[in-house]
């Protein structure tokens, strides 16, 4: 398992690739349908802080495979029946979304995270006993992997008081060993830049997916019972618009120069946990607006119309900081920020999803015509 090229030329996602994102998509819709519910039936803060929660472990779980892929992919027998184990391991930690949203239980979340977390770690040993120049950051890697992955097993025993703040230290803990890793002597990793990039492009194009096929079941649902004709066909057009502009504006710039140095390599890969959370997190928020119009939601119409807003805004800004700020000057660049501030006051009026894809149909005319303009940088835009 030697290190493979960060120039290497045609790099392009595997099939084992594409199948390990794709059963990914199993825990991403096993936490986003439980969302949805919980805020339909106006118990908000535990549905999102379970959702937060749980879908760190899956990014998380992701973001590493997709990295160490990128550097050390030999797609021999072993690396494929780990990576395998892998999978594994997030289908266990999906089957365990319902107990986490349901009762606070994480064991079975945790197994599995623990499980993928571990199966990288043998993958880090034979990196480390293959590779001489990149022994040492194998070796951190490895070490600092499992070391978190005891504390995550001891923090299934803690009182349910303390289970949010030690959740929070112990993912700063796992944020920082690739830091403490890539920027210690023998490293970088060698990961691909290009690669990289369309591994999260893909991942999410997956999560827009994932909000189309919620708000489909969602609509489908309604129009079973024969009523609201009228509201969820506006629904579902205004939803589909929405995505459509929200895959334009993330793919309106290539992204393989923003992962030309280790600190905004990092920077940029962490930040994807908005952006994939929050593609992730539009379908649940269309499944409320679907239940509040046939009158199945618990909460008021503001509070559903946030359900969608809040993650819409969220994805604007995060694609704002990692993929328009780096590369635009001038004034066009307060454009996303304007369009964001407008979305968060949509839920106020009338049909907010409609009024929340008109702006981002307006965002995404601005962004073509600024870009015509020669407003993106060269050499990065």
């Amino acid at each position: 398992m030697r290190a493979r090229s960060a120039t290497e030329p045609h790099r392009t996602a595997t099939p084992l690739e594409l199948f390990f994102d794709l059963c990914f998509v199993v825990a991403v819709a096993q936490a986003a349908l439980p969302l949805h519910h919980a805020i339909a039936e106006d118990h908000v803060a535990h549905g999102v802080g379970t959702y937060l929660i749980v879908f760190f472990a899956i990014w998380w779980a992701w973001m590493n495979f997709t990295w160490f892929a990128s550097a050390y992919d030999t797609d021999d027998d072993v690396y494929r029946i780990t990576t395998l184990v892998q999978i594994a391991g997030v289908l266990v930690l999906a089957a365990g979304v319902e107990a986490a949203f349901e009762d606070g239980n994480f064991t079975a979340a945790v197994i599995g995270f623990v499980i993928m977390r571990l199966a990288l770690v043998a993958q880090w040993v034979r990196a480390a006993r293959s590779d001489p120049d990149h022994r040492s950051v194998a070796v951190r890697y490895a070490f600092g992997v499992v070391v978190v992955q005891v504390l995550w097993l001891g923090w299934l025993t803690v009182p349910g008081s303390w289970s949010v703040p030690l959740f929070v230290v112990l993912a700063l803990a796992e944020l920082l060993v690739p830091a403490l890793a890539e920027y210690a002597p023998g490293g970088p990793t060698t990961y691909h830049p290009h690669h990289v990039a369309e591994r999260y492009g893909l991942f999410t194009i997956i999560m827009l997916g994932e909000a189309v096929a919620a708000t489909t079941i969602a609509v489908k649902t309604g129009l079973a019972e024969g009523e609201h004709l009228v509201e969820l066909a506006a629904v579902a057009a205004s939803g589909l618009v929405l995505v459509f502009a929200l895959w334009w504006l993330y793919f309106d710039r290539p992204a393989r120069r923003l992962t030309s140095t280790p600190r905004v390599t990092l920077v940029w890969g962490y930040g994807h946990y908005l952006i994939f959370a929050a593609a992730a997190a539009v379908g649940a928020g269309l499944g409320v607006v679907v239940d509040y119009e046939t009158h199945h939601a618990e909460v008021s119409g503001v509070v559903a119309g946030y359900a969608i807003a809040v993650p819409v805004v969220v994805f604007l800004l995060a694609v704002w900081l990692l993929h328009v700020r780096p590369a635009q000057t001038g004034a066009w660049l307060s454009t996303y920020p304007i369009t964001a501030a407008l979305v968060l006051l949509a839920p106020l009026g009338p049909a907010p999803v409609t009024v929340i894809a008109l702006l981002l149909v307006a965002l995404v005319v601005l962004t073509v015509s600024g870009s015509r303009r020669g407003v993106v940088t060269a050499g990065i835009g």
